[in-house]
């Protein structure tokens, strides 16, 4: 007789003792690491951490969406909002200043796919646009995972973007553009050089996906 092992839940929240281990691991690997009980924590977090006036770009993220910060940056007037900038702009003429925009920010602002529990973090992209900012570009980064982002290992998280992530941003980008998704740029970051660079804002609560 075969016994069947259930597939990784990925839309569960990670218990307490595994949000700790994965904060501890984050912190050894050189990213400050903050968990707050949920979005409302976070929003008001947000706004602690950055300073009015400052450039911020916010990453395409259902986290940020659902959670209301997308707006509070992006429509609050307190900062220099790159994003609705970008998007007013002529990207025939002015690609190449969009794309240095986003790409050195004062802070990027956004979300991520999966969190180990061994200290790495991964970002999945269709487009690419939140990659240089989020690898070093931009001064500061902060990121917004809800607890159900958080797996074992680095094997888990990759199986965690394909098999859980893209269907779900697939559906998204149908509705919204026409067409399926796709990870056409995977990013792993095992450690953060600077310090006080790299912010992970870890929620007790599930969101995004």
């Amino acid at each position: 007789m075969t016994t069947q092992i259930p597939a990784t839940p990925f839309a569960e929240p990670a218990s307490a003792e595994r949000l700790e281990r994965a904060a501890a691991a984050l912190k050894e690997s050189g990213f400050t690491v903050e968990i707050l009980d949920d979005v409302a924590a976070a929003r008001t977090r947000v706004k602690e951490l950055i300073p009015e006036g400052a450039t911020v770009f916010t990453a395409a993220s259902e986290t940020l969406r659902l959670s209301g910060i997308d707006d509070d940056i992006n429509a609050s007037g307190r900062y220099d909002a790159l994003r609705p900038r970008g998007l007013a702009m002529d990207r025939a003429t002015q690609g190449d200043e969009i794309r240095r925009m986003f790409a050195s920010p004062d802070v990027v602002l956004g979300s991520v796919h999966a969190i180990t529990e061994t200290g790495s973090i991964v970002v999945a992209s269709g487009s690419g646009s939140q990659i240089p900012a989020y690898s070093g570009g931009a001064a500061r980064a902060i990121w917004i995972a809800g607890a159900q982002k958080v797996v074992p290992d680095l094997s888990t998280a990759l199986r965690r973007v394909e098999d859980h992530c893209l269907p779900l941003e697939s559906e998204r980008a149908m509705k919204v553009y026409g067409s399926p998704s796709a990870v056409n740029r995977l990013l792993i970051m095992n450690a953060e050089t600077y310090p006080g660079r790299g912010t992970v804002l870890l929620l007790r609560e599930a969101i995004g996906f």
